[in-house]
């Protein structure tokens, strides 16, 4: 059967500390490995309140229960209480990661930051916020890191040209319909009469929903949330990649991301992380004649905002 690449985003102080944990020791006790993309500077979640005004946003808090899955505590940072330093505070966490065998690599430095920035934002900015999180990554880990995915699959062309700058084979920054086709960027000429450029970067965009995409939908709990899921995947011989947030799969969804994994297991998919799916590519596919795309924007089912996609 296919390929489902497991990308975990972690976005916050608490889901470093409590929700990697809980999802290192789950994986652990399945023999599975999976992409974990950190946030590695300040945790300034209570930002994201200005989100409030965006078209679906209230809709969306409203059925995923955002006090409960972040904590209060969490939803203050940047407002009323400063924001933690989560590079600092949990490298030990991050670290531990390492050591068990599971991929990882950079989501944001300032997760808010980024998700709500960065599409309007300029070169200098782009490049301050990325270099901040490779050298803190480097810092962390005594490497260099082998992937990356944007925080709110949100980016800008500086932002994708600086993957090719950094020497990175593959990353995950979008979102695309089910089934995966991984592509490359193309970048406008630099030149007049010159030929767009296309990235070496190829990019593996998440194709299936997250849970927090589909609890709340014609009523669906968690659990309905993970059938459905099961039923996108059941007989489909087509690689994905699935997104889950270490705030959520790690702490109260984690049941429910159980039952999904012992689902997509019995249908007999492979679990990986994204670079077992890069290479899985490499090795059968002619990765010179996939499809190019420029950024482009537009919208995925109950999430508010634009993001990322391929058409």
């Amino acid at each position: 059967m296919a390929k489902i690449a497991l990308k975990v985003d972690v976005d916050t102080l608490r889901g470093t500390q409590e929700g990697v944990p809980n999802l290192a020791r789950v994986l652990e006790q399945l023999h599975l490995h999976a992409t974990f993309l950190f946030s590695l500077g300040p945790d300034h979640t209570g930002w994201a309140l200005k989100r409030v005004f965006r078209p679906g946003f209230l809709k969306k808090v409203g059925r995923t229960s955002v006090l409960e899955h972040y904590g209060l505590r969490t939803l203050l940072y940047g407002v009323l209480l400063p924001g933690p330093d989560i590079g600092k505070l949990a490298r030990a966490e991050m670290q531990a990661i390492h050591r068990a065998g599971h991929e990882t690599g950079i989501h944001a430095w300032d997760h808010v930051a980024w998700h709500d920035g960065v599409r309007k934002q300029n070169a200098p900015w782009t490049q301050q916020q990325m270099l901040r999180a490779w050298n803190r990554f480097e810092d962390i880990f005594r490497r260099p890191p082998s992937t990356a995915g944007a925080a709110g699959w949100q980016m800008n062309e500086v932002a994708l040209q600086q993957l090719d700058t950094w020497g990175l084979k593959y990353a995950s920054d979008g979102r695309a319909p089910l089934n995966l086709a991984p592509y490359r960027i193309t970048f406008p000429p630099e030149k007049v009469g010159e030929k767009p450029r296309r990235s070496q970067c190829i990019q593996y965009p998440t194709t299936l929903p997250t849970l927090d995409e589909l609890i709340g939908i014609n009523g669906m709990d968690a659990f309905a949330a993970v059938r459905h899921l099961l039923s996108l995947t059941q007989s489909n011989p087509n690689d994905q990649v699935f997104t889950l947030h270490a705030e959520l799969e790690g702490q109260k969804l984690l049941p429910a991301f159980v039952e999904l994994i012992d689902g997509w297991l019995m249908q007999g998919h492979q679990l990986v992380t994204l670079g077992e799916l890069h290479q899985s590519w490499v090795a059968t596919q002619q990765l010179d004649k996939i499809a190019t795309c420029p950024l482009n924007w537009g919208t995925v089912p109950n999430r508010s905002g634009e993001l990322m996609v391929f058409p």
